[in-house]
């Protein structure tokens, strides 16, 4: 049996409506709500659908569209169902009246198909709003005044349990089911390194009970990625200010932690912020953006090993498909939409589209389609969004004329629901065209543009991708990778034999002999001494900007008095030519 085509909410101005599948036909079953939403959700099965206006909240069944609970809270703006969709948390803003000084408890928790409030919370802070579950809802957890409570069997009228350490300021449960496990980070106070530790519940308490234990300075806050089969955590742990002054993102490091207790560091070759880390539904493999622009994205294994570079780019995040075999590379926010599609298995690139002013991307469930919009608030011109093929086909292209549009969502669905399907390389034609970028060409500075292109130096010198895996070939480069790998190694290999054949010093001579002059080992002397000496500085000034080279290649940054060396190139080159054959 086929699965079902998947759903796309949309929500705007205009209100909120359900489109089926990537041609975007409109939902028949669903009529669309004319009023503006905060909010829209789908339950972890994708059956039921809730979203919110100022009138109240309203559940329906994905399928049919038909009601299954209506409730009557105008105020909210936060909508999540638990991961077996029995209860519907809700929350609205905390306020005070002049009733009670107390407030309202403005986080609830509804009992899906009766309707019925099991439990009314206080939630002041909309970070970390909604409990956490595990996914067969035998645990549930929330954190209240820097500690954290355990609720069991979605009875939360009693505190099963308690964790309590200084001030536990942010937290991870681990997805699937029992035994689960959490990640617990508390923020370092006088001088005393932060922390993360991993537990496995219900043995709580000090550092003999974690499962695993990372310390670290610098970290102002953290984020914890959990894999999917929660056999490890990433932390990306950041500062607001980078107090060396190198960065505007501040300072970000990546730690690795799994439950067998293994910790460390992960080692990234270019210093830079660290934009996204993006763990392979498989579990085994995790891919990280990072480094001063053009970026560069490499993906690691669980010894924390590289095991692919995808080279440098414009870019800033990553996202694998569903069942993990396609990766996207994207620059979105003040990039240019360019992305790159990567069939993982083969460490090949599919093809090169490109969405700019796009601020949201996400894979449809099947695995073959995406959904790249440009929302307000982020940009409140241009509001819309494409629906396209990973090869590069539009399908679909919804513009909101004199409008905004906030939020598309695609309908969520148990994993493995959707088979994985042989990797196209080629695009189909569509009537609205491709999303591939037209080729452009290499900028050049101003002051080098009335020069031949061999005397223009390019502002940032582009890595190759290249696999890392020992005993790794060639096969899995591009042509162009693979050609400027080679020649490489070629200078390479012709600076080695070069230094080979120099005769090796008389260690029993009292007298070193006088070593020649570049002149005389390149080409004959001109017989006039000024002018071999003229000769001898234009080449010892050529071959300190060929070493200038090599370290802008390496990814060192030039100073400007090193620029300007650079820019005299050609100049020289001209000069020793007259000098040569004058």
């Amino acid at each position: 049996m086929a699965p079902p085509v998947p759903l796309l909410a949309v929500r705007g101005s205009q209100g909120t409506s359900l489109f089926c599948g990537p041609t975007c036909e409109p939902h028949a079953a669903f009529q669309t709500d004319p009023a503006p939403s905060r909010s829209v959700t789908f339950s972890r099965d994708g059956a039921l659908f809730a979203w919110c206006n100022a009138k109240g909240v309203h559940v329906v069944r994905s399928s049919d569209g038909t009601t299954v609970t209506t409730l009557e809270l105008p105020k909210t703006v936060l909508l999540q169902f638990s991961p077996q969709g029995n209860i519907l948390a809700t929350w609205q803003p905390y306020t005070k009246s002049a009733q009670s000084s107390q407030g309202e408890a403005n986080l609830q928790l509804w009992e899906v198909q009766s309707g019925v409030l099991l439990k009314a919370l206080f939630q002041k802070k909309v970070e970390l709003w909604c409990p956490s579950w595990s996914e067969d809802e035998s645990l549930a957890v929330r954190s209240v005044n820097n500690e954290l409570h355990f609720y069991e069997n979605n009875d939360f009228n009693t505190i099963a349990n308690k964790l309590h350490m200084q001030k536990v300021s942010d937290y991870a449960l681990s997805p699937g089911g029992p035994p689960s496990k959490i990640a617990v980070y508390v923020p370092g106070t006088k001088g005393a390194p932060s922390f993360v530790r991993l537990y496995q519940y219900p043995a709580l308490g000090g550092p003999t009970a974690a499962l695993a234990n990372k310390s670290f300075f610098k970290a102002d806050k953290v984020f914890m990625h959990w894999n999917r089969k929660a056999t490890a955590v990433l932390v990306t742990a950041s500062t607001e200010v980078d107090k060396s002054g190198a960065s505007y993102y501040g300072e970000q490091t990546l730690h690795f932690l799994g439950v067998n207790g293994e910790t460390a560091l992960v080692q990234l070759p270019k210093s830079g912020p660290i934009y996204d880390v993006s763990w392979s539904p498989s579990a085994a493999e995790f891919c990280v953006v990072y480094g001063f622009m053009p970026a560069k994205a490499t993906v690691y294994n669980l010894r924390c090993d590289p095991v692919f570079d995808f080279g440098t780019g414009p870019r800033n995040a990553a996202y694998y498909s569903p069942q993990g075999h396609i990766l996207v590379l994207a620059g979105f926010g003040n990039l240019r939409g360019q992305m790159e599609v990567w069939d993982v298995k083969k460490y090949k690139q599919v093809c090169k589209p490109q969405a700019p002013d796009s601020t949201h991307f996400a894979w449809a469930p099947d695995g073959e389609h995406v959904v790249t919009a440009t929302c307000s608030p982020r940009l409140r011109v241009g509001n819309g969004f494409k629906v396209w093929h990973y090869s590069g086909a539009v399908l679909h292209q919804w513009e909101a004329q004199g409008a905004e549009l906030w939020e598309v969502r695609w309908q969520d669905t148990p994993f493995g629901s959707y088979p994985e399907r042989p990797i196209t390389y080629q695009t189909t034609p569509t009537e609205l065209g491709s999303t591939q970028a037209p080729p452009t060409q290499a900028y050049r500075p101003p002051a080098l543009r009335h020069l031949p292109p061999s005397a223009s130096s390019k502002l940032h010198e582009e890595e190759p991708a290249q696999n890392m895996k020992p005993g790794s070939t060639d096969k899995n480069l591009s042509k162009t990778a693979l050609k400027n790998q080679r020649k490489r190694e070629a200078k390479k290999a012709a600076k080695q034999e070069a230094k080979e054949s120099d005769p090796a010093p008389n260690s029993n001579s009292t007298q070193s002999e006088p070593e020649p002059s570049p002149v005389s080992q390149s080409e004959p002397s001109s017989g006039d001494p000024e002018t071999d000496k003229k000769i001898k500085n234009l080449r010892k000034k050529l071959k300190a900007i060929d070493e200038l080279k090599e370290q802008q290649a390496s990814g060192k940054v030039l100073q400007k008095n090193q620029m300007e060396k650079l820019q005299k190139e050609s100049q020289l080159l001209k000069e020793l030519e007259q000098l040569t054959l004058g």
